[in-house]
């Protein structure tokens, strides 16, 4: 790298010695130069060498600079891993959602940068949180959650571990991308203060925890392709929230015109189709101004040099890709992502007791790890549910496995065992991201948006045949969101969501039926009992207007009933919450909650303590219920833990869109802590934010 003024990136070096060194740099560039650092290189062409198979090689996404000896930015993708080379595979997002384990989630992160860097990358496209809004998007699997609190701590947490190792940290898509058949044509209608308040947060959350890039998402947004999206990209991100960092395009039909730069796209992704000599011709047109130009490249390299200038908290080699280490933490997270929701006084197993165990359905021995679009991950091994209980059941133990499609050697089979385990769901067939057959290598349209919320009729009658032969059914359910189960639920002991697992996820199953672990779940949305109390939902869809309700707001909002609320999930203790106490600490903008949470069960066990937010009584449009804080606690059998929350008050305040500002108005307001959404399930209490009114200018600060 040469020893000059402009010598690009110096390590330790300050944010204004990099601000020189950038400007001095803009000042040398030629106007062909920075337009070829706003574009990736080469992938087309890489693509088609390595045979179709995405992510084979690192992608060489903006930056770059021979002459001046600026490296390039070296994409890799994956939310459930890296998908580069053979890594870890740790459960999807919508799995480690359900942990509600921000610390769990920051390690994952950490592994996941660890093996960008081992493998030579430096920009992660794989801090998915797209809020979930209908369980019919085939891409749920790769999100947290339909809750944007619950989506922002985790995607948080995610951004800082992987950022640990000087990887860039891209949440994505922004914004309103929760369709996936029509996500290159769809345009969503929705009004300013839906947008800000349920639609956002979780952005604008991933970005104060240091995101160094934001993806933009293919659907329209009022009018407007997101890539292309002046209102979202500069406004917004930009202007609002002050992000200091770069946008790139979601791949090959993410940007559509060099106009797209004017709004605030930054970087064309993956390749230079329409940037490049468009986007040069486009500025001596007049269409993009330099300045616009400078500004794209100033953020490239502002991330660029932040990165590499910052110091290595360790080494790094291949060893450390899919190293034991990660490994046990993908088991970790597969452990404590299950979510039992029925449990019939069956689990835990005996595992002395158990002399003959069945095991039906075709997915019990299928490595069923999510979809196969930009999320896939190509693990040294995976360990199926047939696998792990091979593992795990005693050896004077006999395993019967069954695909399952014949009822009356279901009943044969079924009759007189110890404990019948049905594996039932989806496969990356039935959900995913959405591949057209002319990108597909096979011919074969893949993935795309759920047709049915049930499991079909095939694998339902498998378990109404195997819950009539034994009532010791247990069912395991491997999908990306919810399932209606109304038609056989009933019919038997113990259903589980064990999600698509990661490589460890047959251990992992082993071990919570047999009580080695404590299932520690919650589920991360609600599960209707019918689809119509979900909103409405059209995957092929040229318009649609999204709203601020739904999931376990629109159930609270139309006084409906889901089958399983949002943060429920049983275990093998049993819990009690005393009454909140609630402390407004008005100088540092928070409430502090504190509650009592008694183990009245037998083992050590885990609960998740939730937290909602209320409206004001004063308020002329009361508003729903919404998640504001929540903690994962363990407690030792028969023991207390005092648990302490806290909830900036921030939470609590309304988007003004006429006035395009933040507002908590004064008066009392009202929380609720509990185990789930249901208010069953909560205990409230009202507290007084005095007599002024605050304007906020964003949230969070």
């Amino acid at each position: 790298m040469p020893d000059s003024p402009t010598a690009p990136v110096v390590p330790g070096a300050s944010p204004e010695e990099q601000s020189a060194r950038i400007d001095a740099l803009l000042a040398d560039l030629s106007l062909e130069e920075k337009v070829w650092m706003l574009s990736g290189h080469g992938f087309f062409e890489q693509i088609k060498e390595d045979g179709g198979r995405y992510c084979a090689r690192l992608y060489h996404i903006g930056a770059g600079n021979e002459r001046l000896a600026i490296p390039p930015l070296l994409f890799m993708d994956g939310p459930r891993g890296v998908d580069m080379g053979s890594s870890t595979c740790f459960p999807v997002s919508m799995a480690r959602g359900a942990s509600f384990d921000i610390e769990l989630e920051g390690r994952i992160g950490d592994a996941i940068g660890r093996e960008i860097r081992a493998q030579g990358g430096n920009l992660f496209g794989g801090v998915c949180i797209n809020l979930l809004r209908h369980p019919a998007w085939g891409r749920a699997q790769e999100t947290y959650g339909e809750d944007p609190f619950h989506l922002g701590e985790m995607g948080a947490a995610l951004t800082r571990g992987v950022q640990h190792h000087n990887v860039v940290a891209t949440p994505k898509h922004f914004a309103c991308n929760s369709m996936e058949n029509a996500r290159f044509k769809v345009d969503v209608k929705i009004d300013e203060a839906s947008l800000r308040e349920v639609y956002l947060p979780h952005f604008k959350k991933c970005i104060d925890a240091g995101a160094g890039a934001v993806m933009s998402a293919y659907n329209q947004v009022n009018g407007a392709y997101s890539g292309h999206n002046g209102p979202l990209l500069t406004q917004i991100l930009k202007g609002d929230w002050e992000f200091d960092g770069f946008v790139y395009s979601d791949f090959v039909l993410g940007c559509r015109g060099a106009d797209a730069s004017a709004a605030g796209l930054d970087v064309e992704a993956p390749d230079t189709v329409h940037f490049g000599a468009k986007l040069l011709a486009a500025v001596e047109q007049g269409e993009v101004s330099p300045e616009r130009i400078d500004d794209a490249v100033r953020r490239v390299l502002r991330i660029l040099f932040r990165t590499l200038a910052s110091p290595d908290p360790e080494s790094y080699s291949l060893a450390q890709v899919a190293c034991p280490d990660h490994v046990a933490l993908a088991r970790e997270a597969s452990e404590k992502s299950i979510v039992l929701l029925r449990n019939e006084n069956i689990l835990p197993l005996d595992e002395t007791a158990l002399r003959r165990v069945v095991v039906l359905g075709r997915l019990a021995d299928f490595e069923n790890l999510g979809d196969h679009g930009s999320s896939r991950v190509f693990p040294p091994h995976v360990v199926t549910p047939l696998d792990g209980l091979r593992a795990a059941l005693p050896v004077d133990c006999a395993l019967v496995h069954d695909e399952g499609d014949d009822r009356d050697r279901i009943a044969a089979l079924a009759s007189g065992a110890d404990a019948v385990i049905v594996v039932a769901g989806y496969t990356y067939e039935d959900e995913g991201e959405y591949i057209p057959s002319e990108l597909e290598a096979t011919g074969r349209n893949l993935g795309g948006d759920r047709v049915d919320l049930g499991i079909g009729t095939s694998q339902e009658s498998m378990i109404l045949a195997a819950a009539k032969a034994n009532p010791k059914t247990i069912v395991a359910l491997m999908s990306g969101s919810a399932v209606i189960v109304e038609a056989w639920k009933d019919q038997v002991a113990a259903i589980l969501m064990l999600w698509y697992p990661g490589m460890q996820g047959g251990h992992a199953l082993a071990d919570v039926l047999l009580g080695r672990a404590n299932p520690s779940g919650r589920l991360p949305f609600s599960v209707p009992s019918k689809e119509s109390d979900l909103p409405f939902f059209d995957r092929d869809a040229v318009e649609i207007t999204y709203d601020g309700l739904h999931g376990y707001t629109r159930f609270e909002d139309a006084g409906a009933k889901p089958a399983y609320a949002f943060g429920f999930g049983l275990g093998y203790s049993a819990f009690g919450m005393g009454a909140p106490n609630v402390t407004v600490e008005e100088g540092e903008g928070r409430l502090v909650v504190n509650v009592a949470v008694r183990n009245t069960g037998e083992r050590s066990g885990v609960t998740v303590v939730q937290v909602y937010a209320g409206a004001a009584e004063r308020d002329p449009e009361p508003r729903v219920r919404r998640l504001c804080g929540f903690a994962r606690v363990e407690v030792e059998a028969g023991a207390t833990a005092d648990v302490r929350i806290v909830v900036p008050l921030r939470e609590f305040a309304r988007f003004d869109a006429e006035k395009r500002r933040w507002h908590l108005a004064d008066g009392s307001r009202s929380i609720w802590v509990g185990s789930s959404s249901a208010s069953d399930d909560l205990e409230g209490c009202e507290f007084s934010l005095g007599e002024r009114n605050w304007t906020l200018a964003d949230r969070p600060d």
